[in-house]
This record gives structure tokens, C-alpha cells and sequence, in this order.
């Protein structure tokens, strides 16, 4: 009898301390993804009144172009699309951590548009910071970036990549040595591993998985290769050619 009462006890004990299907992370996680997905609908519907409804009167809001903007902003910016543009954005790898009546987001939004007949596909990380209110959760923060992805490239001719070949001095003792295996351009700066360098035009080449990043080649009077402007954004680092 001992034994049987052991055993149901262990058994109840055991039941007690079963995970629950969801918990309330889980919980809050859902409405959030779900409230995250409404917001993008109401890009490409032109719901304004999805918007006025789920920010924070005094959210601060980061688009992708790194503007920042007021509730009154986005509510505004919020109109149906022109008949020659369509479009769908998807919520994808949605997460979202609780911190009481606090939570915050990540997720990546996958956009498919149709513009003047033309597909385009564009991906952007946001992270949302949502807050617990009597009327539910509101988004208090958000900041958006444009995920990059890199451009196409073309084919060289050898002789084309023979005129970019060389050695590039940023500093004395810092340097960046091009060179041509076959029909592949690798570069390498001092200390560094090598790189594979892809054409974006006959002087712009770039370094795939690296698209913030170019090598914009210069001429002088005679179309020889005098410099390269490594180019992040609109700053430029300039690698001059040793002759």
C-alpha cells in the first residue's frame, strides 16, 4: 500500500510540473506578431486607422532611410497605393522577449511589390519596443534597417581586369594587392584573408556577402588606373596605385 501511494504521489507531482502548451511569453508573443503583421496590411491597404489604433501617442519611430518620426507622421504617411503599385509584406522570424509590461521585438519583413509592372523584392529588420496598456499593447518604439543584398555582376574581359590589377597603398606599411588567377580578380589587404572581388561595371567591384562596401576605381587623362575609393555609404577610404 506504501508503494501505490508513492507511486501516485510522484505521479501527481510529475503532472504539476508539465510545461503548459503555451506560456504567457508565448502568449504575448502571438499578439504581438499578429498586431506587427496588421500594421504591415494597413502599408499596402491604406489603413490609416490600424495605425492611429496600435501606436503610443508619443512613439518614436526610425524608417529605413533613418528619418525619425512622430505618431502623427506615420499615421499621415499612411494612403491607399497608386493603382500602377501593388504589394504584400509578410512578417517572417518573428521573436519578441517580455520584460513585465514591456516587450520587445524582432523580426524581418519580406516585401514583394509590383511597380509600374516591375517585381521588386526588399527585406527590412525591425525591432519594436510594445508596451502593456488598459487598451492593450501599443507599439512604443520602433526602428527599421534595409537588409542590403548584393548587386549583379557582370563579366570582365581579362584585359579589363589586367587594368585594375596592382598594388594600393592606403598607408605605408597598409596595402591592397589585386590580382588574376584565370578570370577571377582576388584581392588582399595585409594581414587580412583573400578576397574574392566581383565587377558591379568595368570600375566598381565589391567583395559578395560584403554589399556596404566598394571599390570605385579613378583614371587619369589616359584611362590608366591611378587610385580606388573604398566606399561605405558616401565615406571613401582611397588606396592610391604604386607605380
Amino acid at each position: 500500500m506504501a508503494t501505490k501511494l508513492w507511486l501516485a504521489w510522484a505521479l501527481l507531482l510529475a503532472a504539476q510540473t508539465v510545461s503548459p502548451a503555451s506560456g504567457p511569453d508565448e502568449d504575448v508573443a502571438k499578439t504581438l506578431e499578429r498586431q506587427t503583421q496588421e500594421l504591415l496590411d494597413a502599408i499596402t491597404t491604406g489603413s490609416a486607422a490600424v495605425w492611429e489604433r496600435l501606436l503610443d501617442p508619443r512613439v518614436s519611430f526610425t524608417t529605413e532611410d533613418g528619418d525619425l518620426k512622430s505618431k502623427r507622421d506615420m499615421v499621415g504617411d499612411i494612403r491607399p497605393l497608386p493603382k500602377t503599385i501593388s504589394g504584400k509584406i509578410t512578417v517572417t522570424e518573428f521573436k519578441a522577449t517580455v520584460h513585465g509590461d514591456v516587450a520587445v521585438a524582432t523580426h524581418v519583413d519580406d516585401e514583394h511589390e509590383t511597380f509600374q509592372g516591375h517585381a521588386l523584392h526588399c527585406q527590412y529588420r525591425t525591432t519594436d519596443t510594445w508596451k502593456k496598456t488598459p487598451a492593450g499593447w501599443r507599439l512604443i518604439a520602433s526602428q527599421v534597417l534595409a537588409l542590403r543584398t548584393d548587386p549583379a555582376a557582370i563579366t570582365l574581359t581579362r584585359a579589363q581586369m589586367d587594368e585594375l590589377v596592382g598594388s594600393y597603398a592606403l598607408a605605408p606599411e597598409l596595402r591592397y594587392e589585386i590580382r588574376r588567377s584565370g578570370n577571377v580578380l582576388t584581392g588582399q589587404e595585409s594581414g587580412r584573408k583573400l578576397d574574392t572581388l566581383r565587377a558591379e561595371s568595368r570600375d566598381v567591384l565589391f567583395v559578395p556577402g560584403r554589399p556596404r562596401y566598394r571599390k570605385v576605381f579613378r583614371r587619369d587623362r589616359d584611362g590608366q588606373v591611378v587610385d580606388f575609393a573604398e566606399r561605405r555609404e558616401a565615406w571613401d577610404l582611397v588606396w592610391v596605385k604604386a607605380k
